[in-house]
């Protein structure tokens, strides 16, 4: 169906001035639009993105000089504000004229398709650019498709997903910035003229260091619950990189894309490649605007399926065990968290290997294979033992990594990513590399791992699955010479092809998306996943930071927060309370990680009472409106956060710094009804304490909201869980 355009000719003809297109569209949310127009002979160009409160006629008579083309192409724009697509021909030509030849709607989902076919004015290549615009969220998604109907292989330089065009002014960014055991540290920086570049190189990980997401609040500093603000996040697992160039006086151009470095990409004559998706929102809600529209995307669109549910809570073996797996230990883990109230013991690291058993880091991935030294009984004893107890069961995998030391590497070292006659660069362990995921025999491989487990032993519901290593060796035996630079995006491809074949087949089985933490936190994997590890760090008081930077895009339900040990190693033998720890694992997807049988009675009852009240309050947790109501980050020496559900609200506080005599702001909640009565309960009261002051007490969502509560926080790492209702 086409709609709010003039169209001269369908035909696709080489002479692209006869199939000229000329006309004006409107990509509409329920709350936004995105103004998109062009004239007959030229290319497509961006007008307006906001809410709902202007026309074209508006906006050119208002002389906001937004007028860009929608994408970009080296050759056509002035380079200073840089292209989002370049291409180089197979003639050598490297210029691009992409003229609108026609455009279309269709319905997608739960969606609206805006398709425009961009035509070269000289050569026979071919831009689709889509938007897509959801009908029940404000979110639009957009990516391109370059056909190559050259005689030709050309190659692809430049290729972004999206550009986007905002008025300069008092412009904030935010972005997240970190390291492994440190993610999502929440940037706040103000964008000065220059050009500002957030990527990340690793190769087969793309979120400890830098995040492919941002925000851009266009009325001064972030704030959380006003001003206009802009979120966007690149849907892509590998290496990208977002440019923010800012031009004084004029315009603010953002551009998100795959990285091109070592990554021009060949594309063979009569190929087409696809871009990732660019997901967008605009609101003027402040970054909790944002986060919410994301949130709601990610449950009913970004992640798999099961985006609406809520996970077990279970126990995982690492940091309790490490590689220290036995038969004796695992069925007496599955008893302690079957106490504890739990639902799902997830078996880690170190449960397979033959003729190489797993100890260590140093050795048998790739040798999928029971270690029957470890595990005489296999894996069935521990499925039953699991179902006799009421409980399910789960294991952690690596498929696509190998060690030197192991049988795998032995019969197949052709299947490692490498350069033909240079050293193996080794990683993890001194001896792990990354397999070639654009080889379809490793990719059949992968997929076996896990077909094979599922086959034979259908009662496991959970798979964590693990990336441990970035790409070191840069080289592909399986590639031609000609086509090496595909090597860091045909990477990804390929495991895209996996995962899809296993969620076809075994569509309900939960799987973690796990890389050395949040390694992997993007929405370019999270479709194929119902959670990922947020970090390999789950000291508490850093988890705060963490997980509050990680909910700007991210759902609840989608960031796994489990309960640690204490002393814990990776904070230099932090100890914080098992009240707290608690408090904040429980404003994720609950978990432990600890050995049970290690705990005192005082952690074990604490445990027990946060599972059962947990279970109370999950599916508002998990499914919820987010309100972030005092930073971490602002360095007020508390943190609060609430969710609000159908039928319930809860709210968090924990005190961030410990002194004498330290002032506690006092918490005012957001997003409630004014008009409404909420009684408040304490949830997850400390042992052998009674409920605070304020459980039990009735406030109007007025006095709530402008007023607030005093929270008592006392002691050190205090902290309160209140459901309201």
């Amino acid at each position: 169906m086409r709609k709010g355009f003039s169209l001269l000719s369908t035909l696709c003809l080489v002479t692209v001035q006869a199939v000229a297109w000329q006309g004006e569209v409107v990509v509409e949310t329920p709350s936004t639009q995105m103004l998109l127009y062009a004239q007959e002979g030229q290319d497509l160009r961006m007008a307006y993105y906001g809410n709902k409160s202007a026309t074209m006629q508006q906006v050119r008579d208002a002389g906001d000089n937004l007028d860009f083309p929608a994408l970009p192409a080296f050759g056509t724009v002035d380079m200073v504000q840089l292209p989002a697509l370049q291409v180089l021909h197979g003639d050598g030509d490297l210029n691009l004229e992409l003229v609108v030849a026609d455009y279309t709607t269709a319905t997608e989902g739960n969606g609206i398709v805006h398709t425009f076919t961009l035509k070269d004015k000289l050569q026979p290549l071919t831009v689709r650019l889509y938007y897509k615009a959801y009908n029940e969220v404000d979110v639009i998604e957009t990516w391109t498709e370059i056909v190559n109907g050259e005689k030709k292989a050309v190659t692809l330089k430049r290729f972004d997903s999206g550009q986007l065009t905002v008025r300069q002014g008092d412009v904030w960014l935010t972005h997240m910035h970190g390291d492994w055991a440190a993610e999502a540290n929440v940037v706040h920086e103000v964008l000065t003229p220059g050009c500002k570049v957030i990527r990340n190189t690793d190769g087969a990980r793309n979120a400890h260091i830098d995040a492919p997401e941002l925000m851009l609040s266009l009325d001064g500093k972030p704030r959380e619950d006003t001003g206009r603000t802009i979120g966007m996040a690149l849907c892509w697992s590998g290496n990208y990189e977002l440019r923010i160039n800012t031009i004084l006086n004029k315009q603010i151009h953002v551009y998100a894309g795959i990285d091109p470095q070592s990554s021009e990409y060949v594309l063979d004559a009569g190929a087409t490649f696809v871009t990732p998706r660019l997901a967008m929102t605009y609101s003027t809600e402040g970054m909790g605007g944002v986060s919410r529209a994301f949130h709601r995307w990610a449950r009913n669109e970004g992640m798999l399926h099961r985006g609406n549910g809520v996970g077990e809570i279970l126990l995982n073996s690492w940091e309790g065990l490490y590689f220290d797996i036995n038969e004796e230990r695992m069925l007496q883990m599955m008893d302690d968290i079957a106490n504890l109230g739990g639902e799902l013991f997830v078996m880690d690291d170190g449960w397979f290997g033959d003729k190489y058993q797993r100890n260590d880091d140093s050795s048998t991935l790739g040798d999928w294979v029971v270690d029957r030294k470890k595990l005489p009984n296999g894996l069935k004893v521990l499925c039953d033992h699991a179902k006799q107890k009421g409980i399910k069961f789960g294991i952690w995998i690596e498929p696509e990594a190998v060690n030197t030391k192991s049988e795998l590497f032995e019969k197949h070292p052709e299947w490692v990513l490498q350069t033909k006659g240079r050293e193996l660069k080794l990683g993890r362990g001194g001896t792990q590399l990354v397999l070639d995921m654009t080889n379809p025999e490793v990719q059949d491989f992968a997929f076996k791992i896990v077909d094979d487990l599922l086959t034979n032993y259908p009662e496991i519901s959970y798979i964590k699955w693990d990336a441990n290593a970035s790409i070191q060796n840069y080289g592909s035996l399986y590639l031609p010479r000609h086509k090496q630079n595909n090597l860091y995006i045909d990477y990804h491809l390929g495991l895209l092809k996996v995962l899809q074949r296993i969620r076809e087949k075994y569509p309900d089985v939960v799987i973690q998306d796990c890389a050395s933490g949040g390694g992997r936190a993007n929405y370019g994997l999270l479709p194929y996943f119902d959670e990922f590890w947020v970090s390999d760090n789950t000291d508490a008081l850093q988890r705060v930071y963490i997980q509050w930077g990680t909910s700007l895009f991210f759902p609840a339900n989608a960031m796994a927060c489990h309960i640690n040990h204490c002393p814990y190693w990776n904070t230099g033998g932090r100890v914080i309370p098992v009240k707290f720890r608690c408090d904040v694992a429980m404003s994720g997807r609950l978990g432990i990680e600890l050995q049970p049988k290690d705990m005192s009675d005082e952690e074990r009852r604490q445990v027990e009472t946060c599972f059962r009240d947990y279970k109370e309050i999950r599916t508002t947790v998990q499914t919820g409106d987010l309100y972030r109501l005092i930073s971490p980050y602002d360095r007020k020496g508390v943190a609060a956060l609430m969710y609000h559900g159908d039928a319930s609200s809860v709210l968090f506080v924990y005190k961030t710094d410990n002194y004498y005599n330290q002032p506690i702001p006092r918490i005012r909640l957001a997003g409630l009804r004014p008009d409404k009565t909420y009684t408040i309960t304490e949830r997850n009261v400390r042992v052998n304490q009674q409920p605070c002051t304020l459980s039990g007490k009735q406030f109007s969502g007025r006095f709530l909201m402008d007023v607030g509560i005093e929270v008592p926080l006392l002691e050190d790492y205090a902290s309160r869980v209140f459901i309201l209702q």
